[in-house]
């Protein structure tokens, strides 16, 4: 009798590890939106974090910096323009200050935030815009043209903005029956993905307003649903089987007839959101009122979708922010961050990848998409189409701090003083031998 030993598939990121900062680093006393919405509720940029909030009479969202920690005081001031609850906020991916918020007062708002941080309520925003007859949950900055924003509406319309201008420049009325449940751009922009109530997956031309393609029924579950358009254009989606399972499936757009892979969870009734990080290929689930986050990596090899571990903690999630990978700190191998939101409290969340060398680990940070857009507005308008500029991160990365650095701190008073002259070192040695104290050289 023969035995196969079973392979292990080889991966840099088969052993990342999800933890939980300390309590001290938390943010804590602060109001998390109850409203009644499938999104993630806040945003996060290498120099903010952004989060909706519960506020009498109007919608509110609190913008702190991205090392703030511990108590927020009532008094602090929130970006309170909105006259309903806030639905959806998403940080411009060409400008660390400027932030889109979407409201169920109709409305879209952009907000300049001050460089430290709010000092006062803000109430005027850089532009508003006015599109929609319902409300608004869904934002999507463009990824390479700088001042494209799409927004989607419970009226089942979809909005390209030029937000410099204010204008509205393309609108797609007749794509979608029913209810949008998310928007993804394509890494280039020239195409979105959107799931909808009628349980079909479009590829959409957003400045022809022709749809693609379509694939009927993705998940078979009523449930709410979410697609991501993944960096070599195949589309991934989570949903729920007739039988209520939660499900993710990944789609080849030039052959959508069958899913090239489905993995079954759990019976949970959570929607899952996909976090899809282009430069490792991973795939982060959260589930609104769970526990835990699964997080996968895609290949190209069958399966394709492979699971590699979860976080699973006591308290449930909100909604959870993931931090653009500008902002992750490569000095300890963190390749994701998670600010998961509690009913009281922001929690980070670092996944790491285990490494004993003190060198900048270049395989788990390829060039990464940079805060300098490849077009301009009107060029992506007028039909150009470019990928993301890339940024190396090791600019970010800092050297371990040299073992000799401790041993000339510890060195005797001789080293100690090494800022005096010669004459004074002199005297001071010719007076240590005087006394008996012994004299280094």
């Amino acid at each position: 009798m023969s035995f196969r030993r079973g392979v292990v598939r080889q991966s840099k990121f088969r052993h990342v590890f999800a933890q939980a900062w300390k309590a001290e680093h938390c943010i804590d006393d602060v109001r998390v939106s109850r409203v009644t919405w499938d999104g993630p509720l806040c945003a996060v940029n290498p120099k903010f974090t952004a989060v909706v909030i519960e506020s009498g009479g109007g919608g509110a969202f609190l913008v702190l910096p991205l090392n703030k920690s511990g108590r927020i005081d009532q008094a602090t001031p929130t970006v309170c323009g909105h006259s309903a609850p806030v639905l959806d906020v998403q940080w411009c991916p060409h400008d660390d200050n400027v932030i889109a918020s979407a409201s169920e007062d109709c409305t879209v708002k952009v907000w300049q935030i001050p460089d430290g941080g709010l000092t006062g309520p803000m109430t005027e925003p850089v532009v508003t815009l006015e599109g929609h007859s319902k409300r608004v949950g869904i934002l999507a900055w463009h990824p390479t043209a700088f001042n494209i924003l799409l927004t989607a509406g419970c009226d089942n319309l979809v909005c390209v903005w030029d937000v410099g201008t204010g204008e509205l420049v393309y609108q797609i009325a007749d794509a979608h029956p029913d209810l949008i449940y998310s928007v993804s751009w394509n890494r280039e922009g020239s195409a979105i993905c959107t799931v909808c109530k009628d349980k079909a997956l479009r590829v959409i031309d957003p400045r022809r307003g022709t749809v693609l393609k379509v694939k009927e029924k993705v998940h078979d579950g009523t449930r709410p649903m979410r697609a991501v358009f993944l960096s070599d254009g195949k589309i991934l989606t989570t949903g729920f089987s007739r039988m209520s399972e939660r499900q993710l499936a990944l789609w080849d757009t030039s052959d959508m007839s069958e899913p090239m892979a489905v993995q079954e969870m759990d019976t949970s009734n959570g929607v899952l959101l996909p976090y899809y990080d282009p430069d490792t290929n991973m795939v982060y689930l959260c589930g609104k009122g769970d526990c835990t986050i699964r997080y996968f990596e895609v290949t190209d090899e069958s399966p394709y979708v492979h699971f590699l571990s979860l976080y699973s903690s006591k308290e449930p999630q909100r909604g959870a922010g993931f931090l653009s990978k500008r902002g992750v700190d490569v000095n300890k191998c963190e390749i994701a961050r998670f600010y998961k939101l509690h009913e009281r409290k922001v929690e980070p969340i670092s996944m790491t990848v285990p490494r004993k060398s003190d060198l900048f680990q270049g395989d788990l940070y390829p060039d990464t998409a940079s805060v300098e857009p490849s077009l301009l507005a009107e060029d992506w308008i007028a039909g150009q189409d470019a990928p993301p500029l890339l940024v190396s991160l090791s600019g970010g990365y800092v050297g371990a701090p040299s073992k000799n650095r401790d041993t000339l701190r510890n060195k005797p008073k001789l080293f100690a003083h090494s800022w005096h002259s010669l004459n004074q070192l002199y005297e001071e040695c010719f007076s240590n031998i005087l006394k008996g104290i012994p004299t280094y050289a």
